[in-house]
C-alpha cells in the first residue's frame, strides 16, 4: 500500500470525483492545504452467534435483508459482520464463489456505471482513499467475473445501508478479518 506521503493531488481527485471519500478530504485537497486525515479503518462490527445452515464451513451467506454477511464456522455457528447491500435496483440474489482476493485493490468503475455517473475517473489507485477499502473478494459464476465484490470502505459509517451498486461493503477492520479467514473458491450464498 502506498504511505500518505507518496499520495498526489491526482489520486486524491480520483478518490474525490469517485464521490466516496469524505467530503473534509476533498475540501483539504482543494484547498491546497496538503493531504487529509487518514480515513478511519472503523469498528469491528463482526460477533459470533448462533446460525442454523445446511452450508459447510468456511461458506458465506449473506443475508440482505438483515444487512448481515455470515461465515459458517461450523455446525449451528458462525461469525455475523454488518454490510451495506445494494440499493433498489441493484439487489440480486444466487450462489457465487470467490474467485480471486486482492489487498488494497484499485478501483476501476464498470462501464455502466461510468455511463451512469461519467464524472467517475477511469481508475482509482491502491490505497486508503479507494472506495474498494483495504480488501476486495471478487465473486464469480461459472468461472465469470459477476462485477460485485465483498469489500472494505474509506467511509465505515456508511455500513449497516442500501447504499452500493449491488457490492457488499464491510468497515476495514471487518473485512481484512474476512479476508484472512475465507479461501478462494469458497461458496457465497445471496439470499
Amino acid at each position: 500500500m502506498p504511505s500518505a506521503s507518496r499520495f498526489t493531488a491526482a489520486h486524491l481527485a480520483s478518490a474525490c470525483l469517485a464521490g466516496m471519500v469524505l467530503v473534509s478530504a476533498c475540501d483539504l485537497a482543494q484547498a491546497g492545504s496538503g493531504l487529509p486525515p487518514l480515513p478511519a479503518m472503523g469498528p469491528s462490527l463482526r460477533k459470533a452467534v448462533a446460525f442454523e445452515t445446511g452450508e459447510q464451513p468456511g461458506t458465506i451467506v449473506i443475508r440482505k435483508n438483515e444487512k448481515a454477511l455470515y461465515l459458517v464456522t461450523g455446525q449451528g455457528q458462525a461469525l455475523r459482520y454488518q454490510i451495506s447491500v445494494g440499493r433498489d435496483g441493484f439487489g440480486w440474489t444466487g450462489t457465487v464463489k470467490i474467485a480471486s482476493k486482492t489487498e488494497w485493490p484499485e478501483w476501476r468503475p464498470p462501464r455502466e456505471m461510468r455511463a451512469r455517473r461519467p464524472e467517475l475517473p477511469a481508475m482509482v489507485p491502491a490505497g486508503p482513499y479507494n472506495p474498494l477499502g483495504a480488501r476486495a473478494l471478487y465473486l464469480s459464476r461459472d468461472g465469470r467475473d459477476t462485477l460485485y465484490r465483498i469489500h472494505g470502505t474509506n467511509d465505515p459509517k456508511g455500513v449497516g445501508f442500501d447504499g452500493t451498486s449491488g457490492c457488499f461493503r464491510l468497515t476495514n477492520t471487518d473485512v481484512i478479518d474476512l479476508f484472512k479467514r475465507v479461501a478462494v473458491g469458497a461458496k457465497v450464498v445471496v439470499e
